[in-house]
């Protein structure tokens, strides 16, 4: 896994721990907006982090047992907790009160392993329950339902051994744009669901893979990096699915991996992997019992490995990328976020076309002319044709960033699939605050 030297003024990834939060958690994941990390622990709380002041500011205490969990909403109102507790809360961080308001409780009857919101509607939620059975949930009043995602069975061709054993489901997510639902099986297979109809549209066998343990996709959705029990992940390109199908009728294909990535000197095993957000970077968090090792892979030269990050002797055990820039926040087994950024030098040259750098002070010669201000009689000249210049009232263009995300998100009028998810909306618009609420203040300013 040798790299090539990279530029370090166009390295695009992060290369050092830029602070440690001591949290408790056993995983982290940003909020969209990349300003909040989201934490879950082991004895059922889960705690909001402010990069900014790298304080914790909400506490989420409603589960009894361990979080298994979180996601965030596409605008970061709610902010989802599964649990071991059989329970999927949804809290409403716009609540001004403490503890936070919950928005539902999803009770089920089972261990929940992981859960998540649909990426454009958070009334819509996918769930996974430890004995391997997938749910999507959806709370809207016009299409409450809770339906389980159910894989096609086929007839063995002897006809005394009945249709094949049933494959369990060990990881479920949507897609990043909510049309399908991919879920990796115990039995190397990737099964996709359209998320709208709830049906079996494909599934794809990924030869050699084992039990697959983790999905990853990149921004646009077309590709898919999966993570299995034979300590390899594989890159994916996904085939355009139809958008409506016939009853019973799916894609059966398999896939063929456009990259593979191993550990071939300590053969280690998986925790998480992440997509960088132009999708030309993959992290993936090794399972090392003795240390804490990321290791980055570029994407656009070839799937090389590029570098290996240490973050000490605490062991591993989640990754995830920083939404809009070079960052990244892994957990260790005794509970501490690790963020990691980017340093650059600082080049004082760049600010200015003729700034010079020197290696030690020299005495400066100012010009005469130098800081002269300039002549008023030109100040008012350039005021008064500012003050004649005329103002087009009427093609001003009405500001949309205020404006509700789903009304200014353009829609295909054919898309079924996205008209039906961003029906009754959730009321999760950009433009919310979030209240925090630090430790020491009792008044919670």
């Amino acid at each position: 896994m040798n790299g090539v030297l990279s530029d370090p003024f166009t390295i695009s990834y992060p290369t050092a721990v830029q602070t440690s939060l001591n949290s408790g958690a056993s995983f982290a994941k940003f909020d969209p907006s990349g300003s909040y990390v989201a934490g879950g622990r082991p004895d059922g709380s889960a705690v909001v982090w402010d990069l900014d002041t790298k304080a914790p500011i909400r506490w989420l205490e409603g589960h009894v047992k361990a979080v298994t969990s979180v996601d965030w909403s596409r605008n970061s109102r709610y902010l989802l907790t599964s649990s071991k507790d059989w329970n999927v809360i949804i809290w409403d961080l716009a609540s001004d009160t403490d503890p936070v308001r919950r928005r539902a409780t999803i009770r089920f009857d089972a261990p929940v392993v992981s859960a998540s919101f649909h990426p454009r509607n958070s009334q819509i939620v996918v769930v996974l329950l430890s004995p391997g059975d997938a749910y999507l949930v959806d709370l809207r009043k016009q299409y409450r339902s809770r339906v389980e995602l159910c894989e096609i069975q086929e007839e063995s061709e002897d006809e005394g051994q009945g249709s094949r054993a049933r494959s369990t489901m060990t990881v479920v997510r949507f897609d990043p744009t909510g049309r399908y639902i991919f879920a990796g099986t115990s039995a190397g297979s990737n099964i996709v669901f359209n998320t709208r109809t709830k049906t079996m549209i494909a599934r794809h066998k990924i030869s050699g893979a084992g039990i697959i343990r983790g999905l990853d996709f990149a921004k646009g959705g077309r590709r898919l990096v999966t993570n299995s029990s034979d300590r390899v992940l594989r890159q994916f390109n996904l085939p355009i699915y139809m958008s409506s199908t016939a009853e019973g009728e799916y894609i059966e294909q398999e896939l063929e991996p456009t990259y593979r990535f191993n550990d071939p000197i300590n053969k280690n095993a998986w925790h998480a992997m992440a997509y960088s957000p132009d999708g030309e970077w993959l992290a993936g968090g090794a399972a090392d019992n003795a240390s804490h090792k990321i290791y980055i892979w570029d994407l656009a030269n070839e799937g090389q490995f590029a570098t290996a990050l240490d973050g000490g002797p605490e062991p591993l055990l989640h990754v995830h990328w920083h939404p809009k820039k070079a960052s990244i926040v892994s957990t260790t087994n005794v509970g501490n976020i690790l963020v990691w950024h980017c340093p650059t030098p600082e080049r004082w040259g760049a600010f200015a076309g003729g700034f010079e750098e020197v290696d030690e002070n020299v005495e400066y010669e100012e010009r005469e002319d130098e800081f002269d201000i300039e002549d008023e009689s030109e100040i008012a000249l350039r005021k008064q044709k500012a003050e004649d210049e005329e103002v087009d009232i009427d093609g001003l263009v009405e500001d949309q960033s205020s404006k509700p995300a789903d009304l200014t998100q353009r829609v295909a009028d054919d898309d079924e699939d996205i008209v039906w998810a961003i029906e009754e909306s959730d009321d999760d618009h950009p433009g919310w605050r979030m209240k925090v609420v630090v430790e020491d203040d009792v008044d919670g300013l």
